[in-house]
């Protein structure tokens, strides 16, 4: 029965006349992200994918997380426009968590201590005042996109993706994993017909890095948005999954980087420049990493899992090496990076972000 539903729901794609990109590169992209914006490290990590031989980026997939599915759409589509990058198909995707609630959220935080940041569901604020469900979109800083979205839902566009190109796909997610999971659930043999998963998310001795550093940099809230997002994809049959975690803090946008990068004038460059912010960059290491993996100088092989009972540790990340790895339980094994070559990244990342327009 499982097997005739997913023909239904492929043969529906094939019937919408969207074909699959040309293979013009060798490697064929996906992001799922949560596209706060404007500008940001959300909006950012479309930059290393853009304008390069090697890359085919077939779609960028949007999550709720650190906004609201609704907005981070249009914040995207908007970047695409001002970009002339309009060929990418943005497909919208889930507005919740599979499980978690705003309501369950604000009961945890009474018993736990406060989320230092929400995402959507209040920032750096406050929960206190945020809606049960998706609001309406409100004015955008930078305009109204035009750019239509896909019309499949974000979960079936992975799916096709990765059936149009079996086992040449690497779905880069650097937000949190619901998309991912819908996808896992909808189509069991998804995961096993993708190249890879590489993602943003796992961090580890979280907590002692919330006391020495930046609590919000150590709070991983990719995976405690949607702990049982992050559990199924994890526990998933990848053929290889890259985790992108704690090293994703040490390389900050700070005011002399985005100089560098204003010093080539473009409508990418200005849109950066007026919107940016002093944050890690987070998601624009991991796209880069999918593209270009010998970015990585260390890095080492563990079994990882998202904890998903109710308490303190919900959505935390755990790592065992085989001696102690849980039995039966699907673990899979993981690459966490260690530590990158921070200045090529950083030299590569300027050169991409000045040369990221399109002619679309």
């Amino acid at each position: 029965m499982r097997r005739s539903i997913l023909s239904a729901l492929l043969a529906a794609c094939a019937l919408t006349g969207i074909a699959s990109a040309a293979p013009v590169a060798p490697g064929y992209y996906i992001q799922d992200n949560d596209y706060l914006g404007p500008g940001g490290s959300d909006i950012q990590s479309v930059i290393p994918l853009l304008n390069r031989e090697n890359v085919n980026l077939l779609a960028l997939t949007v999550t709720i997380g650190d906004d609201w599915e609704n907005a981070e759409s249009a914040h995207l589509r908007r970047f695409l426009e001002i970009a002339k990058q309009t060929q990418v198909p943005v497909a919208d995707g889930a507005t919740m968590p599979l499980v978690n609630t705003v309501a369950a959220t604000k009961l945890r935080e009474k018993q736990y201590g406060t989320i230092p940041w929400k995402g959507a569901w209040g920032g750096l604020g406050s929960i206190d005042h945020t809606p049960e469900t998706q609001p309406a979109l409100g004015k955008m800083a930078e305009g109204t996109p035009h750019m239509a979205v896909d019309p499949l839902p974000a979960a079936m566009v992975l799916i096709k993706a990765v059936h149009d190109h079996p086992h040449q796909v690497t779905i880069i997610a650097a937000g949190p994993l619901t998309n991912l999971a819908l996808a896992i659930r909808l189509d069991p043999t998804f995961a096993a017909t993708a190249k890879q998963l590489v993602f943003m998310g796992g961090l580890l001795d979280s907590s002692m890095m919330s006391i020495t550093g930046n609590a919000d940099f150590a709070s991983d809230f990719n995976m405690i948005g949607d702990p049982e997002a992050a559990h199924i994809t994890l526990t998933a049959p990848w053929a290889a999954i890259t985790c992108v975690g704690n090293v994703s803090n040490d390389v900050m946008m700070t005011h002399e980087l985005m100089n560098r990068i204003a010093e080539k004038k473009t409508p990418v460059t200005e849109y950066l420049q007026k919107f940016y912010g002093p944050l890690p960059l987070w998601d624009e290491l991991t796209s880069a990493i999918a593209v270009e993996p010998d970015l990585v100088t260390k890095s080492v092989d563990a079994y990882m899992d998202i904890n998903t009972a109710p308490g303190m540790d919900y959505g935390h990340a755990h790592v065992w090496p085989d001696a102690t790895a849980p039995k039966g339980m699907g673990l899979r094994k993981v690459k966490i990076v260690q530590s990158v070559d921070t200045k090529r990244f950083i030299n590569e990342f300027v050169a991409q972000a000045q040369n990221a327009m399109g002619t679309h």
